[in-house]
């Protein structure tokens, strides 16, 4: 069958065969003006909402005013301050907005860097910076942060960060306002809303060395201490591992104990002047027993060890009943000591007996000979192999003039620790006898030469 044209008619059932030839391209001018290419549509609309939407979402003017509009509303009435921001979590984003959050509580707005408030913006007198300058309305503005945390426990983190910028912001603040904050973060660190290691913001070069950090350090401590007592801040001091890092707070030329102790002392705060006087003599301690044992394990002359000891002593300050204590503690722990109870007596008796000048030279007062003692009888008792060694390294120490017959006297009368007493005191009691007639022979001599 043919159509119209003449050309055969193709069958409905016919196959279909598509030539593998390309169509000739079509001019641009052609295809621009008889096609125009369709530009995808499938989500732009959406992207633009979400854009605009993100932007009203997330803009810290407009949380900032909502938050001093309410403040204003509640007044001063720190109660009504808390309650406001209570239920104003459950409406506004505190999880986004935490900085600005609490610029505004402490500063009464936002902060712009390096810690001034934007003249244009908004700013409110409910805030810790507007408030009078005493412990009692820091304590109050203590239990405001502590309540809302508590109730928001994810703005723990954003807070501490909050503090940790605000100390390094401190030159920008008046000295009545770091006054304030000194005294609301020794609050917050008693109660524990804040973690000690917020300090080390205290440690910048530049606040150290315009003295900003020693004095602002001096409110922060007094507030704290008051709420807790030196021990507790010891211990919180201690856990992030800044016990010995207080000095510090001044100057490298300035780092001394005896600056430390003048200025804290001054300022009323002994307490804590005496706590960082011991911590670098217990630093100091550590380090002593250190090098004693290396020269003693490399057999550096006795003269040479004690005359680096006498020097460590005065610079640090360190009396003889401690280095008497640390010279027995590294003297023991040069040697690797029997097992065999029966043959460790006579081990130790020729291992101190080469000691002995070394040790006399830190027993010139009673006082270091009844410590020496008593670090002995310790010993004995921790190293059971040592029970029945006791009176002979006594004995052994009273021969080389290390120790003398009156502090073994009163150390069998009533100065003994409870470790191991009664063993010990047996042991003791032939050589005290002995002691004793031979203090009153000498006692009778001498009336006899009168």
């Amino acid at each position: 069958m043919y159509g119209a044209a003449g050309a055969p008619a193709r069958s409905a059932s016919a196959p279909v065969v598509r030539s593998l030839r390309r169509p000739p391209p079509a001019t641009g001018v052609s295809f621009m003006n008889n096609q125009k290419q369709q530009k995808p549509t499938l989500s732009g609309q959406r992207f633009k909402t979400r854009k605009r939407d993100e932007k009203e979402r997330f803009d810290p003017t407009q949380f900032q005013d909502c938050i001093i509009q309410g403040l204003t509303e509640t007044g001063t009435d720190l109660e009504a301050v808390a309650k406001f921001l209570d239920a104003s979590g459950a409406k506004l984003d505190y999880r986004r907005y935490a900085e600005t959050l609490f610029d505004i509580l402490v500063a009464g707005g936002m902060l712009a860097p390096g810690g001034t408030l934007a003249d244009d913006m908004m700013r409110t007198d409910v805030c810790v910076f507007a408030a009078q300058e005493d412990l009692e309305t820091m304590q109050a503005f203590a239990q405001v942060f502590n309540k809302l945390i508590r109730r928001y426990k994810y703005l723990e983190k954003g807070f501490e960060d909050e503090v940790k910028k605000l100390l390094l912001f401190l030159k920008g603040f008046s000295e009545s306002e770091r006054n304030k904050l000194a005294m609301l973060t020794g609050v917050l660190l008693a109660n524990g809303t804040l973690n000690a290691s917020i300090l080390n913001s205290l440690y910048n070069e530049n606040l150290v060395k315009e003295g900003v950090s020693a004095a602002f350090a001096v409110k922060l401590f007094k507030s704290w201490i008051n709420e807790k007592d030196i021990n507790a801040v010891a211990a919180s001091l201690r856990k992030v591992s800044m016990d010995n890092r207080l000095m510090e707070l001044f100057p490298a030329n300035k780092q001394s104990v005896e600056h430390f102790t003048k200025y804290f002392t001054e300022a009323g705060l002994k307490e804590l002047s005496e706590y960082v006087r011991n911590q670098q003599t217990i630093g100091a301690r550590k380090e002593l027993q250190k090098e004693l044992q290396e020269q003693m394990s490399r057999g550096d002359p006795f003269k040479d060890i004690i005359l680096y000891v006498k020097e460590e002593m005065k610079k640090n300050n360190i009396p003889e009943q401690i280095v008497i204590g640390i010279v027995w503690s590294s003297v023991m722990s040069t040697v690797e000591w029997n097992k065999k109870e029966e043959l460790v007596a006579e081990q130790a008796i020729k291992h101190l007996k080469q000691y002995s000048p070394l040790l006399a030279a830190f027993t010139t007062q009673g006082q270091s000979e009844l410590t020496l003692l008593l670090k002995i009888q310790e010993y004995c008792y921790d190293n059971i192999h040592f029970m029945k060694a006791f009176q002979k390294i006594v004995v052994l120490f009273y021969k080389a003039e290390v120790l003398s017959e009156e502090p073994i006297l009163k150390w069998y009368k009533d100065a003994h620790v409870a470790k191991g007493k009664s063993v010990f005191l047996e042991q003791m009691k032939k050589f005290v006898e002995w002691l004793k007639n031979a203090e009153e022979e000498s006692e009778s001599e001498a009336e006899e030469g009168d």
